[in-house]
């Protein structure tokens, strides 16, 4: 099993053929473009042709250059076209991001310009600091259409997508998977394309289909990443927030709620929890995680978004008897994470006009019905906490409680712990020799309680809190089995503070697996705590303006920190008409915007524009018909199946034709739990080449 572990982290721990930077270069027929790997020993070519105006012919030289070759070829190239104006420099870049097209020419979707913002274990993680969007055509080729009012109106909404905010991606670490996940498959490739997490696989689809790599292109995840260093005890340790948003059913927060009929919520967030030990790269470290998610309640329901109503009603808007959908999801989430999965309910038990109780009421049916159908032991664990009910009375110390409640759900799941060991042959690459086959019972089981009934747990609280104290053996790898599923009503405020809470307390089981803290509790007094806390109320935020338009609702963090009430009630305040103006007149656009990006809307000449067709509030993300995935992947013609990449002047060489497994056993006390689901130089030619600042042609 350790000799897997290996190989797997990341694309390979020995292999250094990924291409991290790129410069573009063009002729009046084509544009190449050159990459070079980290070490500057591997060099590739790819050739795009500029004379077809509105097809997509992209070639791969299948030859591995050195970087004196490179240059030469380089100079051959310009040589070859000096008719012509030869070969001009455009710009250096980081990565394809992919291909789009409307109604005229492919665009060419880079990155420019990267900031590192992270390592895990030495691989870095990067944000995009500006992107561009290349016509692929010539000017001389391009048609009518490229500059028509409807061709100018998708470029201006698919800018609108902003790729310097809030995303994110890494040449060697699978960064749309969880450590867990990375270092228990051995998938490589464009498997990884395929991950819900990653927003640009329609865009990269052609690409990836035609070349059968992934060179040349970076996969975005879209969400939140944060990385910082604290300390404890006068012992440094890094911590990584990471949140992955769903590209399935995504979008704005009226336009997506619930569930669609592939069992796909709203606002589906994977967030995951990194802490690993500050040493050299050239150490031993010892690194755990451990993932949580969020997501819209998985009924059919929706909100009809009001000019005139702050709280629009909440309606079950299709009746599924059998609960099908809900279904769907539930076995989703076991797919991916295994077994057990707690559901943590946030919304109100009370109110005088029905709103979030009709929800209420309708999930906890979806949830009885669907466990009659499964065995004793993979019951869906319901637990509805009424978070509005609790926060109003002041006697009550709100995250005390969560961390009561969620501390439960922690010892059901676990969290992922294991020590690496530096690689012999690539620095900072993990080493799973540390993962060993261990036999394991469980030591703990969740009664069910379909009603919610919190004050029915209290025996079982109280036993995780025993069982949360007992000494652990820190050497032995621990996995996450099973995780918990937060929701409230958007998924935004509630939901952030009980993440935060449940992240608290599996922060202290983290440290304690590390050897940092004697005992896995965290008081919320402590330090630790308010440091955590703001990092979740910094992702709080960023998740609430990317599904909701304003940022999170964080009043209680505020009244933790001992704020002026007055200052709290104003901020909250403004958020909400903030969030309201958002939802009641940008929202349609930005939903627009996320369909394009993402491919669930593609225009055609001769059929309805985007924005003349009616809201898309239970449309099915995923109904791309057979045909249409089968026209994506034609997108790119192969011009020569086998044979030359031709130059202008002379040819160029060959074109390339370059989950979850059965849960391990769990054991408290530290054996298994299983979880299923720099700057690099170019080559400085001494060739006479122009810069050319793209645009005219």
């Amino acid at each position: 099993m350790g000799s897997q572990m290996e190989t797997n982290m990341i694309r390979g721990s020995s292999d250094s053929r990924y291409l991290q930077k790129f410069r573009l270069y063009e002729t009046r027929s084509n544009f190449y473009m050159i990459g070079g790997d980290k070490n500057r020993t591997l060099w590739k070519v790819l050739k795009i042709d500029r004379l077809e105006p509105s097809e997509l012919i992209v070639l791969e030289d299948s030859t591995t250059y050195s970087e004196s070759e490179c240059c030469d070829l380089l100079r051959r190239i310009n040589e070859g076209n000096k008719s012509t104006g030869g070969l001009k420099f455009v710009t250096i870049c980081y990565g394809i991001v992919g291909f789009i097209k409307f109604l005229g020419p492919y665009y060419m979707l880079l990155i420019t310009k990267r900031r590192k913002i992270g390592a895990i274990c030495g691989h870095a993680v990067y944000s995009i600091t500006k992107s561009e969007m290349i016509p692929i055509p010539n000017s001389t080729v391009r048609s009518n259409m490229t500059s028509s009012k409807n061709e100018n109106r998708y470029k201006k909404l698919l800018c609108t997508v902003d790729l310097t905010r809030d995303f994110f991606f890494s040449y060697s670490y699978n960064v749309m998977h969880s450590l867990q996940k990375n270092l228990s498959s051995n998938k490589t490739g464009q498997i990884h394309y395929e991950s819900m997490f990653v927003w640009n696989e329609f865009l990269t689809q052609g690409i990836r289909n035609n070349l059968k790599n992934t060179l040349w292109t970076v996969a975005l995840v879209h969400g939140f990443f944060k990385q910082v260093k604290i300390s404890v005890s006068g012992r440094e340790f890094k911590l990584a927030l990471i949140a992955r948003r769903s590209r399935h059913y995504a979008g704005t927060r009226y336009l997506k709620r619930g569930v669609n009929e592939k069992g796909r919520v709203a606002n589906d967030v994977e967030t995951e929890q990194v802490v690993f030990e500050d040493v050299s790269e050239e150490q031993p470290v010892q690194i755990s995680s451990v993932v949580q998610n969020r997501g819209s309640i998985p009924l059919f329901w929706s909100q009809e978004s009001s000019r005139l109503n702050l709280k629009p009603d909440i309606m079950l808007s299709r009746k599924d008897q059998n609960f099908e959908a809900t279904k769907l999801h539930f076995e989703n989430l076991v797919k991916r994470y295994g077994n057990p999965i707690i559901i943590l309910n946030l919304i109100k038990s009370h109110e005088k006009k029905p709103r979030e109780t009709i929800l209420l009421a309708e999930f906890a049916n979806a949830i009885r019905v669907i466990n009659k159908s499964l065995s004793e032991e993979n019951h869906l664990k319901f637990l509805h906490w009424d978070l509005n009910k609790h926060s109003r009375n002041r006697a009550t110390n709100v995250l005390e409680l969560l961390g009561r409640v969620t501390a439960y759900a922690l010892n059901l799941t676990g969290i992922f712990y294991c020590q690496v060991m530096p690689s012999s042959s690539s620095k900072g690459l993990l080493n799973g020799s540390c993962f060993e086959e261990h036999d394991g019972d469980c030591s703990l089981e969740n009664p069910s309680n379909e009603n919610g009934n919190v004050s029915k747990l209290d025996s079982e609280i109280t036993k995780a809190d025993c069982d949360a104290n007992r000494n652990q053996s820190i050497k032995v790898p621990m996995f996450q089995n099973g995780v918990l599923r937060t929701n409230c009503i958007d998924c935004l405020d509630r939901t952030n503070v009980a993440q935060y809470a449940y992240g608290l307390v599996a922060l202290g089981h983290q440290l304690h697996a590390l050897g940092y803290m004697e005992y896995p509790n965290i008081d919320l007094d402590n330090p630790l705590a308010e440091d955590l806390m703001r990092i979740y109320e910094t992702m709080g935020d960023t998740l609430a303006l990317q599904y909701g338009g304003s940022a999170a609702h964080n009043k209680i963090f505020s009244e933790r920190r001992g704020q002026w009430k007055a200052a709290t009630h104003s901020q909250e305040f403004f958020r909400t008409l903030q969030r309201y103006y958002s939802n009641a007149y940008m929202d349609a656009e930005k939903q627009d915007a996320i369909n394009v990006f993402l491919g669930h809307f593609q225009p055609q000449q001769g059929k309805p524009a985007l924005w003349e067709l009616d809201s898309d509030q239970h449309y099915d993300v995923g109904r791309r018909s057979p045909d249409l995935v089968e026209n994506a992947r034609s997108l790119i013609k192969r011009s020569l199946s086998d044979g030359n990449l031709p130059c202008e002047s002379e040819s160029l060489v060959s074109a390339a034709s370059v989950g979850y497994s059965k849960p391990l056993s769990e054991k408290e006390g530290g054996v298994n739990k299983g979880l299923s689901d720099s700057t690099p130089e170019i080559p400085a030619c001494e060739i006479d080449v122009s810069y050319s600042r793209h645009g005219s042609g």
